[in-house]
Protein backbone atom coordinates (compact mmCIF):
# COMPACT_ATOMS: atom_id res chain seq x y z
CA UNK A 1 0.00 0.00 0.00
CA UNK A 2 1.30 3.39 -0.98
CA UNK A 3 2.19 5.50 2.06
CA UNK A 4 0.90 9.04 2.45
CA UNK A 5 3.47 11.73 1.85
CA UNK A 6 4.58 13.53 5.01
CA UNK A 7 3.40 17.13 5.12
CA UNK A 8 3.88 18.93 8.44
CA UNK A 9 1.50 21.93 8.63
CA UNK A 10 2.88 25.47 8.82
CA UNK A 11 3.66 26.66 12.39
CA UNK A 12 2.53 30.20 11.48
CA UNK A 13 -0.20 30.18 14.13
CA UNK A 14 2.39 29.55 16.84
CA UNK A 15 4.57 32.32 15.40
CA UNK A 16 1.59 34.68 15.65
CA UNK A 17 1.00 33.50 19.23
CA UNK A 18 4.59 34.35 20.17
CA UNK A 19 4.14 37.97 19.13
CA UNK A 20 0.71 38.18 20.78
CA UNK A 21 2.13 36.73 24.00
CA UNK A 22 4.91 39.32 24.09
CA UNK A 23 2.28 42.07 23.91
CA UNK A 24 0.09 40.39 26.52
CA UNK A 25 3.03 40.09 28.93
CA UNK A 26 3.63 43.81 28.73
CA UNK A 27 -0.05 44.60 29.31
CA UNK A 28 -1.48 41.97 31.66
CA UNK A 29 0.95 39.45 33.07
CA UNK A 30 3.64 39.57 35.76
CA UNK A 31 5.87 41.86 33.71
CA UNK A 32 3.12 44.48 33.71
CA UNK A 33 2.46 44.03 37.43
CA UNK A 34 6.15 44.44 38.36
CA UNK A 35 6.52 47.48 36.10
CA UNK A 36 3.51 49.10 37.75
CA UNK A 37 4.71 48.43 41.30
CA UNK A 38 8.07 50.04 40.46
CA UNK A 39 6.26 53.34 39.84
CA UNK A 40 4.23 53.24 43.05
CA UNK A 41 4.71 54.01 46.73
CA UNK A 42 5.09 50.48 48.07
CA UNK A 43 4.06 51.66 51.51
CA UNK A 44 0.58 52.47 50.17
CA UNK A 45 0.31 49.03 48.60
CA UNK A 46 1.43 47.35 51.82
CA UNK A 47 -1.10 49.25 53.92
CA UNK A 48 -3.95 48.13 51.64
CA UNK A 49 -2.69 44.54 51.61
CA UNK A 50 -2.52 44.46 55.40
CA UNK A 51 -6.00 45.94 55.65
CA UNK A 52 -7.73 43.67 53.10
CA UNK A 53 -5.83 40.36 53.03
CA UNK A 54 -5.80 37.84 55.92
CA UNK A 55 -2.42 37.94 57.67
CA UNK A 56 -1.76 34.21 57.28
CA UNK A 57 -2.23 34.45 53.50
CA UNK A 58 0.38 37.18 53.20
CA UNK A 59 2.72 35.17 55.43
CA UNK A 60 2.27 32.12 53.18
CA UNK A 61 3.51 34.15 50.22
CA UNK A 62 6.27 35.84 52.22
CA UNK A 63 7.75 32.45 53.14
CA UNK A 64 8.53 32.05 49.45
CA UNK A 65 9.83 35.61 49.09
CA UNK A 66 6.71 36.77 47.26
CA UNK A 67 4.88 40.06 47.73
CA UNK A 68 1.15 40.01 48.38
CA UNK A 69 0.04 41.81 45.21
CA UNK A 70 1.36 38.91 43.14
CA UNK A 71 -1.84 37.10 44.12
CA UNK A 72 -4.06 39.64 45.87
CA UNK A 73 -5.32 42.79 44.10
CA UNK A 74 -5.74 46.03 46.00
CA UNK A 75 -7.41 49.28 44.86
CA UNK A 76 -4.14 51.25 44.68
CA UNK A 77 -2.63 48.81 42.17
CA UNK A 78 -5.74 48.55 39.98
CA UNK A 79 -6.12 52.34 40.03
CA UNK A 80 -2.51 52.76 38.92
CA UNK A 81 -2.94 50.24 36.10
CA UNK A 82 -6.55 49.15 35.45
CA UNK A 83 -5.43 46.61 32.83
CA UNK A 84 -4.00 44.48 35.63
CA UNK A 85 -7.52 43.26 36.33
CA UNK A 86 -6.77 40.97 33.38
CA UNK A 87 -3.76 39.55 35.25
CA UNK A 88 -5.82 38.57 38.28
CA UNK A 89 -8.60 37.17 36.06
CA UNK A 90 -6.12 34.98 34.19
CA UNK A 91 -4.34 33.88 37.36
CA UNK A 92 -7.63 32.70 38.88
CA UNK A 93 -8.45 30.80 35.69
CA UNK A 94 -11.45 32.71 34.38
CA UNK A 95 -12.16 33.25 30.68
CA UNK A 96 -13.40 36.70 29.72
CA UNK A 97 -16.79 35.23 28.86
CA UNK A 98 -17.18 33.62 32.29
CA UNK A 99 -15.69 36.52 34.25
CA UNK A 100 -17.73 39.32 32.67
CA UNK A 101 -20.98 37.35 32.33
CA UNK A 102 -24.09 39.23 33.42
CA UNK A 103 -24.67 37.11 36.50
CA UNK A 104 -21.23 37.98 37.97
CA UNK A 105 -21.93 41.71 38.07
CA UNK A 106 -18.40 42.32 36.78
CA UNK A 107 -19.32 43.83 33.42
CA UNK A 108 -18.87 47.34 34.81
CA UNK A 109 -15.15 46.61 35.17
CA UNK A 110 -14.55 45.25 31.67
CA UNK A 111 -13.19 48.56 30.38
CA UNK A 112 -10.34 48.30 32.88
CA UNK A 113 -8.88 45.24 31.20
CA UNK A 114 -9.80 46.02 27.60
CA UNK A 115 -9.11 49.77 27.44
CA UNK A 116 -7.16 50.54 30.58
CA UNK A 117 -9.92 52.94 31.61
CA UNK A 118 -11.53 53.32 35.02
CA UNK A 119 -15.05 54.75 35.00
CA UNK A 120 -16.46 56.61 37.99
CA UNK A 121 -18.70 53.64 38.81
CA UNK A 122 -15.81 51.20 38.57
CA UNK A 123 -13.60 53.46 40.71
CA UNK A 124 -16.26 53.67 43.41
CA UNK A 125 -16.66 49.88 43.45
CA UNK A 126 -12.96 48.98 43.40
CA UNK A 127 -12.87 48.09 47.13
CA UNK A 128 -15.84 45.75 46.62
CA UNK A 129 -14.16 44.19 43.58
CA UNK A 130 -10.88 43.68 45.42
CA UNK A 131 -12.62 42.18 48.44
CA UNK A 132 -14.31 39.57 46.24
CA UNK A 133 -11.15 38.82 44.24
CA UNK A 134 -9.15 38.45 47.45
CA UNK A 135 -11.72 35.95 48.71
CA UNK A 136 -11.39 33.95 45.48
CA UNK A 137 -7.58 34.20 45.61
CA UNK A 138 -7.58 32.95 49.22
CA UNK A 139 -9.62 29.92 48.17
CA UNK A 140 -7.19 29.42 45.27
CA UNK A 141 -4.19 29.54 47.64
CA UNK A 142 -5.79 27.03 49.99
CA UNK A 143 -6.56 24.76 47.05
CA UNK A 144 -3.08 24.61 45.55
CA UNK A 145 -1.35 24.54 48.94
CA UNK A 146 1.01 27.16 50.33
CA UNK A 147 4.02 24.86 49.93
CA UNK A 148 3.61 24.81 46.13
CA UNK A 149 3.47 28.57 45.69
CA UNK A 150 6.01 30.19 43.40
CA UNK A 151 6.25 33.05 40.96
CA UNK A 152 6.79 30.52 38.17
CA UNK A 153 3.66 28.56 39.06
CA UNK A 154 1.56 31.73 38.98
CA UNK A 155 3.00 32.63 35.58
CA UNK A 156 2.33 29.13 34.25
CA UNK A 157 -1.28 29.25 35.38
CA UNK A 158 -1.94 32.60 33.69
CA UNK A 159 -0.51 31.15 30.47
CA UNK A 160 -2.81 28.13 30.72
CA UNK A 161 -5.77 30.49 30.84
CA UNK A 162 -4.57 32.77 28.06
CA UNK A 163 -3.99 29.86 25.64
CA UNK A 164 -7.63 29.28 24.65
CA UNK A 165 -8.12 33.06 24.46
CA UNK A 166 -5.26 33.35 21.98
CA UNK A 167 -6.62 30.49 19.88
CA UNK A 168 -10.08 32.01 20.01
CA UNK A 169 -8.62 35.30 18.79
CA UNK A 170 -6.87 33.46 15.98
CA UNK A 171 -10.16 31.83 15.00
CA UNK A 172 -11.87 35.21 14.95
CA UNK A 173 -9.08 36.51 12.72
CA UNK A 174 -9.53 33.56 10.34
CA UNK A 175 -13.29 34.14 10.25
CA UNK A 176 -12.91 37.85 9.56
CA UNK A 177 -10.48 37.12 6.73
CA UNK A 178 -13.02 34.78 5.11
CA UNK A 179 -15.71 37.47 5.28
CA UNK A 180 -13.39 39.96 3.59
CA UNK A 181 -12.57 37.41 0.87
CA UNK A 182 -16.25 36.91 0.03
CA UNK A 183 -16.84 40.66 0.05
CA UNK A 184 -13.96 41.14 -2.38
CA UNK A 185 -15.32 38.38 -4.64
CA UNK A 186 -18.69 40.17 -4.78
CA UNK A 187 -16.95 43.48 -5.42
CA UNK A 188 -15.18 41.99 -8.42
CA UNK A 189 -18.45 40.56 -9.78
CA UNK A 190 -20.27 43.93 -9.63
CA UNK A 191 -17.26 46.16 -10.34
CA UNK A 192 -18.60 47.35 -13.71
CA UNK A 193 -21.73 48.72 -12.01
CA UNK A 194 -20.07 50.34 -8.98
CA UNK A 195 -20.69 54.06 -8.47
CA UNK A 196 -19.12 54.35 -5.02
CA UNK A 197 -17.32 52.10 -2.54
CA UNK A 198 -15.35 52.05 0.68
CA UNK A 199 -13.89 49.20 2.76
CA UNK A 200 -17.29 48.49 4.35
CA UNK A 201 -19.81 49.21 1.61
CA UNK A 202 -20.28 49.00 -2.15
CA UNK A 203 -22.90 51.09 -3.95
CA UNK A 204 -23.96 50.03 -7.42
CA UNK A 205 -26.61 51.11 -9.93
CA UNK A 206 -28.63 48.33 -11.50
CA UNK A 207 -30.22 48.16 -14.95
CA UNK A 208 -33.40 49.78 -13.63
CA UNK A 209 -31.37 52.76 -12.43
CA UNK A 210 -31.88 51.85 -8.78
CA UNK A 211 -29.23 52.00 -6.08
CA UNK A 212 -28.11 48.69 -4.61
CA UNK A 213 -26.02 48.53 -1.43
CA UNK A 214 -23.69 45.67 -0.54
CA UNK A 215 -22.54 46.04 3.06
CA UNK A 216 -20.80 44.36 5.95
CA UNK A 217 -23.26 43.76 8.77
CA UNK A 218 -23.02 42.30 12.28
CA UNK A 219 -25.60 39.57 11.67
CA UNK A 220 -25.61 38.23 8.97
CA UNK A 221 -22.12 39.10 7.74
CA UNK A 222 -22.94 40.62 4.32
CA UNK A 223 -26.26 42.04 3.19
CA UNK A 224 -27.45 43.26 -0.22
CA UNK A 225 -30.35 45.73 -0.41
CA UNK A 226 -32.05 47.58 -3.27
CA UNK A 227 -33.45 51.09 -2.82
CA UNK A 228 -37.00 51.11 -4.21
CA UNK A 229 -37.85 54.64 -3.01
CA UNK A 230 -35.97 57.34 -1.14
CA UNK A 231 -34.44 55.56 1.89
CA UNK A 232 -36.81 52.62 1.43
CA UNK A 233 -35.03 49.34 0.76
CA UNK A 234 -35.95 45.86 -0.40
CA UNK A 235 -33.85 43.24 1.34
CA UNK A 236 -32.32 41.09 -1.40
CA UNK A 237 -29.62 38.71 -0.10
CA UNK A 238 -28.30 37.82 3.37
CA UNK A 239 -24.94 36.03 3.40
CA UNK A 240 -23.55 34.33 6.49
CA UNK A 241 -19.86 33.37 6.30
CA UNK A 242 -18.49 30.73 8.68
CA UNK A 243 -14.75 31.14 8.25
CA UNK A 244 -13.50 28.44 10.63
CA UNK A 245 -11.37 25.75 8.99
CA UNK A 246 -11.93 22.99 11.57
CA UNK A 247 -14.13 20.42 9.84
CA UNK A 248 -15.07 18.75 13.15
CA UNK A 249 -16.90 21.91 14.19
CA UNK A 250 -18.87 22.40 10.96
CA UNK A 251 -22.16 21.26 12.51
CA UNK A 252 -22.00 24.00 15.15
CA UNK A 253 -21.12 26.65 12.58
CA UNK A 254 -24.01 25.72 10.31
CA UNK A 255 -26.29 25.83 13.34
CA UNK A 256 -25.04 29.36 14.03
CA UNK A 257 -25.73 30.30 10.41
CA UNK A 258 -29.30 29.03 10.78
CA UNK A 259 -29.91 31.35 13.73
CA UNK A 260 -28.61 34.28 11.71
CA UNK A 261 -30.77 33.44 8.71
CA UNK A 262 -33.87 33.05 10.83
CA UNK A 263 -33.36 36.66 11.93
CA UNK A 264 -32.72 37.70 8.33
CA UNK A 265 -35.95 36.13 7.13
CA UNK A 266 -37.90 37.97 9.82
CA UNK A 267 -36.79 41.29 8.28
CA UNK A 268 -37.63 40.27 4.73
CA UNK A 269 -34.61 38.49 3.27
CA UNK A 270 -35.83 35.64 1.05
CA UNK A 271 -32.38 34.70 -0.28
CA UNK A 272 -30.16 33.45 2.55
CA UNK A 273 -26.77 32.01 1.63
CA UNK A 274 -24.19 30.29 3.83
CA UNK A 275 -20.51 30.26 2.87
CA UNK A 276 -18.22 27.83 4.70
CA UNK A 277 -14.44 27.58 4.80
CA UNK A 278 -14.14 23.80 4.56
CA UNK A 279 -13.93 21.84 1.33
CA UNK A 280 -15.95 18.79 2.37
CA UNK A 281 -19.54 19.32 3.37
CA UNK A 282 -22.54 16.98 3.35
CA UNK A 283 -25.21 19.13 1.70
CA UNK A 284 -28.04 16.88 2.89
CA UNK A 285 -26.84 17.27 6.46
CA UNK A 286 -26.22 20.99 6.01
CA UNK A 287 -29.74 21.55 4.67
CA UNK A 288 -31.19 19.71 7.64
CA UNK A 289 -29.21 21.82 10.09
CA UNK A 290 -29.95 25.10 8.31
CA UNK A 291 -33.25 24.83 6.42
CA UNK A 292 -33.32 28.63 6.12
CA UNK A 293 -30.24 28.54 3.87
CA UNK A 294 -31.12 28.66 0.15
CA UNK A 295 -27.59 28.08 -1.14
CA UNK A 296 -24.37 26.70 0.35
CA UNK A 297 -20.96 27.75 -1.03
CA UNK A 298 -17.33 27.09 -0.14
CA UNK A 299 -14.77 29.88 0.16
CA UNK A 300 -12.15 27.98 -1.84
CA UNK A 301 -14.66 27.24 -4.62
CA UNK A 302 -15.66 30.90 -4.84
CA UNK A 303 -12.01 31.83 -5.21
CA UNK A 304 -11.74 29.46 -8.18
CA UNK A 305 -13.27 31.42 -11.05
CA UNK A 306 -13.50 28.24 -13.13
CA UNK A 307 -15.61 26.35 -10.57
CA UNK A 308 -19.31 25.64 -10.96
CA UNK A 309 -19.95 27.11 -7.50
CA UNK A 310 -18.37 30.42 -8.47
CA UNK A 311 -20.38 30.50 -11.71
CA UNK A 312 -23.61 29.86 -9.80
CA UNK A 313 -22.72 32.46 -7.16
CA UNK A 314 -21.83 35.06 -9.79
CA UNK A 315 -24.97 34.48 -11.86
CA UNK A 316 -27.22 34.77 -8.83
CA UNK A 317 -25.56 37.97 -7.61
CA UNK A 318 -25.93 39.53 -11.06
CA UNK A 319 -29.54 38.39 -11.43
CA UNK A 320 -30.76 39.32 -7.95
CA UNK A 321 -29.12 42.75 -7.93
CA UNK A 322 -30.48 43.46 -11.41
CA UNK A 323 -27.21 44.65 -12.90
CA UNK A 324 -26.24 44.05 -16.51
CA UNK A 325 -23.70 41.34 -17.31
CA UNK A 326 -20.21 42.74 -17.69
Amino acid sequence: MKSTAIAVPSPQLQVDFSFALAQIRSLYLQDALFATIETMDVGVVDRELNKLVPKQKLQALARHGLRGELLFPVPAVLSANPRLLGYYRLLLGFSQKAFYAGETGLGVFRGMEERGSLSKTAQDRLPELCKNLISAASHFLDGIGADRVSKGLFDDLTLLTIGPQLRGGANVKIGAAAIVKVFEIIHEIVRHAVIDSNPNRIEIKNAAGRKVLIEFAPDPDIIIREEIAANVFRNVIAIEIKGGTDFSNIHNRIGEAEKSHQKARLVGYHECWTVVNVDRIDLVMAKQESPSTNRFYGVSKLQNLASEEYSDFRNRVVSLTGIANS
